[in-house]
């Protein structure tokens, strides 16, 4: 299995690997994605094919300096127990590494057993109680 990260003019590669996103990702979004600093995609391929991805965006605030947030997840279901996701989190933190970021954070709800397997085994240390509130805006 590889990691590779994906790049502005690849954003065919990342409509034609939709299966592995929430919803459908589109052209538009896509290069508005890949064409903001800070913002990265990186895949994950068996057998020249993409069976997961994790996306991670660079926070900077003045008094702490550059951290990664692992934005999101997503690993193929014939790929599931094979490694991917975990590879997909210790490529993410390696490039959060080289780029000078001081560390790197995900949220996930309590219960989802396989992602915390998946971050913990990725390098994550021992998950913090917390609230997540949301906003939600028409689009």
């Amino acid at each position: 299995m590889d990691t590779e990260r994906n790049t502005l003019g690849e954003d065919d590669r990342v409509v034609a690997a939709s299966g592995l996103f929430d919803e459908p990702a589109t052209p538009e979004w896509t290069i508005a994605f890949l064409s903001s600093p800070g913002h990265h995609l990186l895949f994950a391929r068996l057998d020249d094919t993409d069976v997961g991805f994790v996306s991670g965006v660079e926070t900077t605030h003045p008094d702490k300096g550059t951290e990664m947030f692992l934005y999101e997840l997503g690993v193929d279901e014939s790929a599931r127990g094979l490694g991917v996701g975990k590879a997909l989190v210790v490529a993410l933190g390696d490039l959060a590494r080289e780029r000078g970021c001081y560390g790197m954070w995900v949220s996930t709800e309590a219960d989802n057993e396989a992602a915390l397997a998946t971050y913990r085994a990725g390098g994550a240390g021992a998950p913090e109680p917390g609230v997540m509130l949301t906003w939600t805006f028409e689009r």
